[in-house]
């Protein structure tokens, strides 16, 4: 049972630092066909993976509570979330005014809207059986993306097309995950990881906003029935993206385990990270394939700092809106000044 829980804080700690690279990664997208290439291998499965384990451990929506529980964990959150990055672009990007609009979510907040709505949304779907539920999901989100107006408004256009993976993961039971973690799997795991990157190397013109879920179709070529088809693929390739990638994940106890508990802490704050380097000078001396290995190391760096005890203490009375770790700060502080004194 503990390695399982291991398993999941590995994957969510390991995931997390893709995303920071990945976000990294994105300034330089259109000077480097191999960047361009491992970016959207990157993003065919890491947000796709979060996603599933995310349903993977919404079993318990049904609970007494759990409605008030995911309410007060994702939607605050949101909310802050949303004043403090609007007040941050306004001094960033030197706007002329400050502009806050709650139903558009700044950046990477959409997640926290969608999973609070695939959560509800389980209230139906789970009532199905799992191939009705995910089959309907699916087809929603393939018809959904002919609407021009549903785009980043509410997330709604995330939210619809990330939910059969959400559902999956639902679905999912641990003996499932099992399955993943032979040595042909892994074997043959390396190998569609590798023909993925390799095929979107040899196809540039992939759009890689295909991978984002937030668009229509019009906005990503000329809506035609070939539309779908091409998002219908693009979640084959994710699934067998998403599965691949779990199966390397260690299932016993490191050093980065624990950090994989405040996964939440990183995906809020990195984005100061991210937005400042951007703007700043700082991403000029990335231009080679020795410095994109520097900046991996910083993505995990990133992560490591933004998921440690000393950055919970600090952000946990805004993000969770509780002050339990600050409170265990100030006690072991106290103990250390009596027994040093």
């Amino acid at each position: 049972m503990k390695q399982r829980d291991f398993f999941f804080d590995n994957a969510k700690f390991i995931l997390m630092a893709f995303v920071v690279f990945g976000h990294l990664l994105n300034t330089y997208i259109h000077d480097n066909e191999t960047i361009y290439a491992l970016y959207k291998t990157i993003y065919s499965f890491h947000m796709p993976a979060f996603i599933l384990v995310s349903g993977f451990f919404a079993k318990g929506f049904y609970q007494k509570g759990y409605l008030a529980k995911i309410t007060k964990k994702l939607i605050l959150p949101y909310v802050i979330f949303q004043l403090i990055y609007a007040v941050y672009y306004y001094f960033l990007y030197q706007r002329s005014a400050l502009t806050v609009d709650l139903l558009d979510p700044q950046w990477s907040l959409w997640f926290l809207i969608s999973l609070f709505c695939w959560n509800i949304m389980l209230l139906g779907f789970s009532k199905l059986k799992p191939s009705i539920g995910i089959g309907l999901s699916i087809m929603i989100a393939l018809l959904i993306g002919y609407m021009d107006n549903i785009s980043n408004y509410l997330s709604l256009s995330r939210t619809f097309v990330f939910f059969p993976m959400f559902l999956i993961g639902y679905h999912l039971s641990k003996d499932h995950l099992k399955k993943l973690f032979t040595p042909k799997v892994r074997f043959a795991s390396l190998g569609v990881m590798l023909v993925i990157f390799i095929g979107f190397y040899l196809n540039t013109d992939i759009n890689y906003k295909w991978l984002l879920g937030s668009k229509p179709y019009a906005e990503l070529e000329d809506a035609t029935i070939v539309s779908m088809f091409k998002r219908l693929g693009f979640y084959g390739l994710s699934l067998i993206s998403v599965f691949s990638f779990l199966s390397f994940i260690p299932r016993g106890q490191y050093f980065f385990t624990n950090w994989g508990k405040q996964t939440l802490y990183v995906y809020l704050l990195h984005g100061f990270f991210i937005r400042f380097f951007r703007e700043s000078t700082i991403h000029d001396y990335f231009s080679n394939t020795e410095s994109f290995i520097m900046l991996a190391c910083l993505s995990f760096l990133i992560t490591v700092l933004l998921s440690s005890e000393m950055i919970a203490t600090m952000a946990q009375p805004i993000i969770e809106l509780k002050a339990t770790k600050t409170k265990r700060f100030m006690t072991r502080t106290k103990e250390y000044i009596k027994q040093a004194f």
